[in-house]
């Protein structure tokens, strides 16, 4: 499996994803930085990768916008920092493991986990 780190996702993560085995791609530090948020979701897609950012509006906007897509895992907290972040992730990867989320979006807050399919 593939992920692609949004750019306000931790950098950290992506140790934490090739520990796993998975491949990441990280645009920071790339002449793609800063880049807006669909070109940043539809590289995500050429690269056949789950999306992973903190921007919860990936989870409204993506099931309308995009019949199809490899998944979006969206954490979501009341104060995030790196380390909670990366522990939800821990969870995301959980869920991820278990269930097939091509063309769904997962959002984990503080106590919950969502998932939305397209439309």
């Amino acid at each position: 499996m593939k992920f692609f780190l949004d750019e306000n996702f931790p950098k950290k993560a992506a140790p934490i994803l090739e520990s796993e085995g998975f491949q990441v791609f990280d645009i920071r530090g790339t002449q793609f930085e800063g880049k807006d948020d669909k070109w940043l979701f539809q590289k995500a897609q050429e690269h056949e990768a789950v999306f992973l950012t903190t921007d919860k509006d990936f989870f409204h906007t993506v099931p309308f916008l995009y019949e199809s897509h490899y998944g979006v895992v969206v954490i979501t907290l009341s104060q995030p920092d790196s380390i909670k972040i990366l522990e939800k992730l821990r969870l995301a990867l959980d869920v991820i493991k278990k269930h097939d989320i091509y063309s769904k979006c997962v959002r984990l807050t503080d106590h919950r986990i969502y998932l939305s399919e397209n439309k």
